[in-house]
């Protein structure tokens, strides 16, 4: 910050930059007034606009005309929008460098943070995990007709199933199924779990085959389960300041798709994981999703490590700014792979 720029030039250089930028004309003290809440009188802004004049960060180009940003405010203007920016990409990295736990609520940050820039409806997926090789499973007692299944993936993504199981068992069977589970799952791409192992893993078991079928059964239903709802929204209501989607019928077919976790992520997340980011753009009938075909919407894939992705989606009308959305979309995904990659 320059030290000679106190609060009220600052609000006001901004103010004349803004509105100079949308307008094109000079702009005067009297437009200021209104322009700002500073709820200064028109003569007090004349003499701090003739101070910023004396600074060197507006000019007057004709006599009697208002103010415009000379090069110098101009150059102000920008270094204050970038150190905003990058004060917000290291908001989102203090986030990401906590526990893998609270990756949750990074990623409902990341959402709001791209609502909020693009003005458009945001959509994340939770991580998906494209091999869901299983690290290590820990089986436990919780009363004498459940238990608490917990499978730890690749990349330490923590799964826990409960198991309700009529017949009593004490808690001394336990080491014997962890310790037959563990030997033959340890390592094991889940996608690669089949009939063949499953019954030879229940002839093991012997007297505790039942338990083991229904820990399996945990263990597969653990896995899939988060992956078809795991989709965050934010924004949703940002589509009603488009008039082409802002009509009654419309606008409520697309706040009640936005409320369909599972339709959301089905579509988002279809496909194998991409090696690449790859931006992709969907205009309107080219959406899957009937309620969106007045929509466009722009994808991308974030990578956490091999194997384990989740993908980000921007809602808008067709007439959306692409180029400010894939830019912004781009400049995430860098942030969130230069932070996946400290971390790993």
């Amino acid at each position: 910050m320059v030290l000679d720029m106190d609060e009220r030039k600052l609000k006001i250089l901004q103010a004349i930059i803004q509105n100079y930028m949308e307008t094109g004309e000079p702009v005067g003290s009297r437009t200021i007034s209104k322009y700002t809440d500073l709820n200064l009188s028109s003569a007090t802004i004349r003499n701090e606009m003739s101070d910023l004049e004396d600074m060197g960060y507006i000019i007057q180009p004709h006599t009697s005309a208002g103010r415009i940003p000379s090069d110098k405010g101009y150059r102000f203007y920008v270094d204050m929008m970038l150190e905003k920016k990058d004060r917000e990409v290291d908001e989102i990295k203090e986030l990401f460098v906590e526990k893998t736990d609270k990756l949750e609520n990074v990623l409902k940050q990341v959402a709001k943070l791209l609502a909020e820039n693009t003005n458009y409806t945001t959509l994340v997926s939770k991580p998906r995990y494209q091999h869901k090789k299983v690290k290590f499973t820990q089986i436990n007692q919780v009363s004498d007709s459940q238990l608490l299944v917990v499978v730890v993936l690749e990349g330490n993504i923590v799964k826990n199933k409960f198991v309700n199981y009529v017949e009593p068992f004490t808690e001394e069977m336990l080491p014997q199924i962890n310790f037959l589970i563990n030997t033959a799952l340890a390592g094991l791409d889940l996608t690669e779990m089949n009939m063949a192992l499953i019954h030879k893993m229940k002839e093991q078991a012997g007297q505790y085959a039942d338990i083991v079928g229904l820990v399996l059964d945990a263990i597969a239903s653990a896995v899939v389960e988060e992956d078809d709802y795991g989709m965050i929204t934010s924004g949703a209501t940002n589509i009603l300041k488009y008039p082409e989607l802002s009509d009654k019928e419309k606008a409520t077919r697309l706040l009640t798709t936005l409320e369909e976790k599972a339709t959301l992520s089905n579509w988002i997340n279809a496909g194998e994981e991409d090696e690449e980011h790859r931006i992709q753009i969907y205009i309107g009938d080219e959406s899957p999703v009937e309620a969106m075909k007045d929509c466009s919407v722009v994808t991308a894939t974030y990578h956490i490590e091999d194997g384990v992705y989740g993908k980000i989606g921007i809602v808008g009308p067709k007439r959306m700014d692409y180029e400010k959305v894939v830019g912004t979309l781009e400049h995430t995904m860098k942030q969130l792979d230069d932070i996946f990659k400290k971390k790993s």
